[in-house]
């Protein structure tokens, strides 16, 4: 057979070489303190965040909230005090009409104002202030209660912090109102305040005024003083929005507290999240340069398959990835160390019968010794052209697209051919497709040409050890999910020592008589390297008769189905 079996070749392996440009750059990325991945994630989660947090902490809509709330009390106190001066301090003499009497309104407006801290007004029909809640009796009273403001509370690092924000993202919005100046008049009139005006024609008023120093906010609400729908005069209720600031900052200093917390469970998270995936990226990335750079095989790349997500997957794609770049390392080298040594021994005879036919004077030895060189160089034209087909198999392989092959018709074709070549003492090849077995249903997915090779070689192989006059027998039949193929001979069969060495490259076994030579001992080589590629397996065996004497050799071939 063209392949049965070889001697090992003692062979070196040659170190692998580092990069000297590309080692210091890889290396350098790979010494960041905090790597870029954590970086990103980090922006990504306290960006998000931050952008939340200071959305909360403009609070627009709630500022708006708080100002109609306490809008809709004093308007709600202003209608419970007109309520109580229309009934308590209005005089109606016989044949006159209604009247406020300021006397009993003052200290009626001051004590029903008292408990709410706002500031209540009462004017009479001609728009002129008739008392006033900071009054004790009158105007003409040298006596004015005014409430002090509370003292400013000392503000501590994080309510800074949110006031400073909260008026920083209020002065990058549009105002929405345009709040007219705060005028504190001394004896104001229904011409200065025109929420007085409308009160006094019967409808109930409402304004908000800043005060252009301070900033503050300033709430009026007029209501009309009534009596069987006569307006009397009018009372207005003015209150500072002091209270609407510290409540927005005691909100927004919580907000702060909140965000600063989960703002510190965040950053934890994403530093443990992107260890989670930064530290082992970067351990594979790290075993990957020494791969690359070492001097032996003794670095591999750390086993994370036990996370079972993606990084587990990368590791194990690296894994088998080294694993394979080794493997094909190692068979590179095997396979220089077995061509040297096959190129050796043609190049030594050539080299003997060379020497020699120069020293020889005799013609007919002279003849022979010719005969020898051309043969050698024959031989190394051979060996050379089967090594440089072996080398290049593989890259053919990975570049040349797969299609469904009938085997069928693949195995009908070689048997047409041997019976119309072949010489009346060859070989008869005998086909089987099982009854059973439609042709359609021997298909494979593979490389037609290829898989025309191994059975070539698999026929050829048989031929030459089978006798004169004996068969060939070819079966092929679907087992389950695989298209089984069996080429069997009546030859002397194989050493059961040799039946895995067969497939070894360079080994040659040929038959009594046959030249040396003839073969470079890849046959079956080459031929389970395209089985392999084509994800099945060859093996080789013997066939016995009843008696278990060995009456020949068989080789199954096994394939996925289509």
């Amino acid at each position: 057979m063209s392949a049965r079996g070889r001697a090992e070749s003692p062979a070196g392996r040659p170190a692998l070489q580092a990069d000297p440009i590309d080692a210091p750059r890889i290396r350098g990325r790979l010494r960041h303190r905090i790597s870029p991945l954590t970086r990103r994630i980090l922006a990504v989660n306290v960006l998000a965040l931050g952008l939340l947090g200071l959305g909360l902490l403009y609070l627009g809509d709630y500022r708006q909230s708080l100002i109609d709330a306490q809008l809709d009390a004093l308007a709600t106190q202003g209608e419970i005090s007109a309520a109580a001066i229309s009934e308590g301090a209005v005089f109606e003499g016989p044949g006159e009409p209604p009247i406020i009497v300021p006397d009993l309104g003052r200290p009626m407006l001051r004590h029903l104002v008292e408990p709410t801290h706002a500031r209540a007004r009462l004017f009479n029909p001609n728009g002129v202030m008739i008392g006033d809640s900071r009054w004790v009796e009158g105007p003409s009273d040298s006596v004015i209660v005014e409430e002090l403001p509370p003292p400013p509370e000392a503000k501590g690092l994080l309510a800074r912090i949110a006031t400073a924000a909260g008026n920083w993202l209020r002065s990058l919005m549009p105002a929405s109102t345009d709040y007219p100046p705060y005028i504190d008049y001394v004896a104001p009139t229904a011409e200065d305040l025109p929420e007085v005006e409308a009160a006094l024609r019967g409808e109930h008023a409402r304004i908000i005024r800043r005060d252009r120093q301070s900033g503050d906010l300033y709430l009026s609400v007029a209501v009309p003083i009534q009596r069987y729908r006569e307006v009397l005069g009018a009372v207005v209720f003015t209150a500072e929005g002091r209270e609407i600031e510290h409540a927005i900052a005691r909100l927004r200093l919580t907000i702060v507290k909140v965000f600063l917390s989960v703002l510190a469970l965040t950053v934890l998270l994403s530093i443990y999240l992107a260890g989670t995936i930064a530290r082992p990226i970067r351990r594979l990335a790290v075993a990957a340069e020494r791969v690359r750079h070492a001097l032996g095989r003794q670095v591999e790349i750390p086993d994370l398959t036990s996370r079972r997500d993606e990084i587990g997957e990368l590791s194990a794609a690296l894994r088998e990835m080294t694993a394979a770049l080794q493997r094909r390392i190692d068979a590179i080298e095997h396979f220089a160390a077995d061509v040297a040594h096959e190129i050796k021994n043609p190049l030594t005879s050539l080299k003997s019968a060379v020497e020699t036919v120069t020293r020889v004077t005799d013609p007919e030895k002279q003849r022979r010794l010719l005969a020898v060189v051309v043969e050698d160089v024959a031989r190394l034209d051979r060996l050379i052209t089967d090594i440089s087909n072996a080398s290049r198999l593989d890259a053919e392989m990975g570049r040349m697209e797969v299609e469904p092959v009938s085997i069928a018709d693949m195995l009908q074709a070689l048997a047409d051919l041997n019976e119309a070549t072949r010489k009346e003492s060859a070989p008869r090849i005998e086909l089987t497709l099982l009854p059973d077995t439609p042709k359609n249903g021997l298909m494979v997915e593979g490389i037609e040409s290829r898989l025309g090779q191994v059975f070539s070689n698999l026929i050829a192989n048989a031929i030459s050890f089978s006798p004169p006059g004996g068969t060939i027998r070819i079966r092929a039949e679907r087992a389950q999910s695989s298209i089984v193929v069996f080429v069997e001979d009546d030859g002397p069969g194989i050493p059961e020592s040799k039946l895995e060495a067969i497939f070894d490259r360079f080994y040659s076994e040929r038959p009594a008589g046959e030249k040396f030579g003839t073969h470079s001992g890849l046959g079956l080589s080459i031929s389970k390297q395209i089985v392999e590629a084509h994800q099945g397996t060859i093996r080789a065996g013997n066939r016995r008769d009843s008696e278990g004497r060995v009456i020949g050799a068989r080789f199954i071939v096994r394939l996925p189905a289509a």
